[in-house]
């Protein structure tokens, strides 16, 4: 049996509960609370990465990240998002932002599995639900962006995070462009899709686009929005990139995560 406690102004939930043992009546459960609140998360999941791909199936087919390897020949899906206490850069995704929003058919999902963590309450990820954003987005603003695209490139602002890693263990691929509408809809509620980490422009162009970018992102990142999640050891957390931006935060240390993509 799985229990689902909400966050602060539904931002995000927690679920308590041991996910080798899920039904499909607590599936269920789980991915409507995760439709909902935007992002969930589960502490104590002690998996292997046979079981973490298992339970990963179960929101649908995994993806391929394009820019970095994977974990190994087996569990190519697994990504390793690291931090090292030797790195000088930003940590490996600084910036709010959605998942590979660049590509044609973005992940719907992307999950975190904890392995190696500092301190609690270092090195959190901060969420800000994109749900709250457009209830809170002003009219003038919401009719230009229906009748706008985004336009994403893989070279956007976000990717100065990721050299780090991709010199280690990056694929040579070309800049990865994409175009996908801004304003969704998920079951009854709607929602901001844009990523300013990876936003270049709009499609048709916006008079103003500049002003218009800066507003919305401003916007899309107010404090009353945001979740900042604390990891602890064997950690789960689960999100769904259409309804929440999110974000690594800076510090100085080491840090293991272990990231699927869900499409």
């Amino acid at each position: 049996m799985f229990k689902i406690i909400p966050n602060k102004r539904n931002i995000g939930a927690e679920v308590v509960g041991n996910i080798k043992n899920i039904s499909k009546n607590d599936f269920k459960i789980i991915f409507k609370s995760l439709e909902f609140y935007g992002m969930i998360f589960i502490r104590g999941q002690k998996l292997s990465s046979s079981d973490y791909i298992k339970f990963a199936k179960h929101f649908g087919k995994l993806a391929d990240y394009p820019r970095l390897k994977g974990l190994s020949k087996k569990y190519k899906q697994i990504t390793v998002v690291q931090r090292k206490a030797t790195d000088k850069g930003p940590s490996f995704g600084e910036q709010f932002h959605t998942d590979s929003i660049y590509t044609k058919k973005p992940p719907r999902f992307t999950m975190l599995l904890s392995k190696l963590v500092p301190k609690k309450g270092r090195a959190n990820t901060e969420f800000s639900s994109q749900y709250l954003a457009y209830n809170y987005l002003s009219k003038s603003i919401k009719n230009k962006l229906l009748k706008v695209k985004g336009k994403y490139s893989s070279e956007g602002p976000i990717s100065v995070t990721t050299r780090e890693r991709v010199k280690e263990k990056g694929r040579k691929i070309k800049e990865l462009k994409s175009t996908h509408k801004i304003i969704k809809k998920i079951n009854s509620k709607n929602t901001i899709y844009c990523s300013p980490g990876h936003l270049v422009g709009f499609s048709p162009k916006l008079k103003n686009s500049e002003k218009v970018k800066k507003e919305l992102f401003k916007h899309q990142i107010k404090k009353k929005f945001q979740y900042s999640l604390e990891w602890e050891k064997n950690q789960l957390a689960i999100w769904d990139n259409r309804s929440m931006l999110h974000q690594a935060t800076p510090f100085k240390g080491n840090r293991i995560m272990h990231r699927i993509t869900i499409l």
